[in-house]
């Protein structure tokens, strides 16, 4: 698999992109991403050590697309130090103080440093625009009714997500952008089976209904999304995501692919003196 099977370089239509793949057993997907997972954990260490870049990971889908479980396979052998995972939920009143970029700003991780947002800005242009009178609670001072939301203010929405990541990209953050793209039949199976399992019943609400039925509304507005903002220094990826541990793997290794080809990124060299000097400290160590 490679990052160019599933990067997103033109127009696409969604209905026309597969959700599922299938590479194998679930057994040895499983240990071939924990090989995959290390080998970007060893990137992540240098990458820390290295103090220059930054890598922010943007995991976007519908409910139950699987997001959570990714994350916690993905990134299960990072060095706890050098990554952050943010989950953004409903804005909160002090959030709703500032412009909609504002909170995701304040959570950009920084140099040497992974972060990954669990959602991400651009439910700004998602369950806002399937919902626009959510905007309303932005308070913004031209806009006083659902009429005055106009496709020019998504358009410009577009333009200020796109100037945010050129910003970001032209100051060392690496960034990726993965769409998991779920098939509306595997949604309702992963539904049922949080209704069918006692122990999953708390991850159901009502409200997953309601927004299951404008599917169709939001794979419009994803497809939208991704046609406007998919850039060679932040490009989105559509991962199938019918299969968990396919797409956990074909993300895995999108990573991997990428990342290794920053070959700038190394861990520092010790200064002359200190180099010329290593056996007198092992010396003095192993003489205590």
């Amino acid at each position: 698999m490679k990052a160019s099977d599933y990067q997103i370089t033109g127009p696409v239509k969604l209905s026309e992109r597969k959700t599922h793949e299938d590479f194998g057993k679930t057994k040895e997907l499983e240990q071939e991403l924990d090989e995959v997972s290390k080998k970007i954990a060893d990137i992540q260490n240098a990458m820390y050590a290295h103090g220059k870049y930054a890598a922010l990971i943007c995991i976007q889908g519908m409910d139950t697309a699987g997001k959570d479980s990714l994350i916690r396979e993905v990134f299960k052998n990072f060095n706890a130090r050098g990554v952050v995972v943010h989950s953004f939920k409903t804005p909160t009143s002090l959030e709703l103080g500032h412009d909609y970029l504002w909170r995701h700003y304040i959570a950009l991780p920084a140099r040497g440093k992974v972060g990954v947002f669990n959602r991400t800005h651009y439910e700004n242009v998602l369950v806002t625009r399937v919902h626009p009178e959510y905007i309303l609670n932005e308070n913004i001072p031209w806009i006083n009714e659902v009429s005055d939301i106009d496709e020019a203010f998504w358009e410009n929405r577009f333009e200020q997500i796109n100037n945010f990541e050129k910003h970001i990209a032209d100051n060392g953050t690496i960034i990726f952008k993965f769409f998991l793209h779920l098939s509306k039949e595997e949604q309702k199976n992963r539904l049922l089976r949080r209704l069918n399992k006692p122990n999953k019943n708390w991850k159901f609400s009502a409200g997953d209904l309601k927004e299951r039925a404008l599917w169709d509304e939001y794979q419009q507005c994803y497809e939208d999304a991704i046609n406007k903002t998919s850039k060679f220094h932040a490009p989105w990826y559509v991962i199938p995501a019918d299969d968990k541990p396919t797409a956990r793997l074909i993300l895995a290794n999108i990573l991997l692919e990428k990342l290794s080809s920053y070959k700038d990124i190394k861990e520092p060299e010790l200064d002359e003196k200190t180099k010329n000097n290593i056996d007198a400290y092992r010396k003095q160590l192993e003489s205590e």
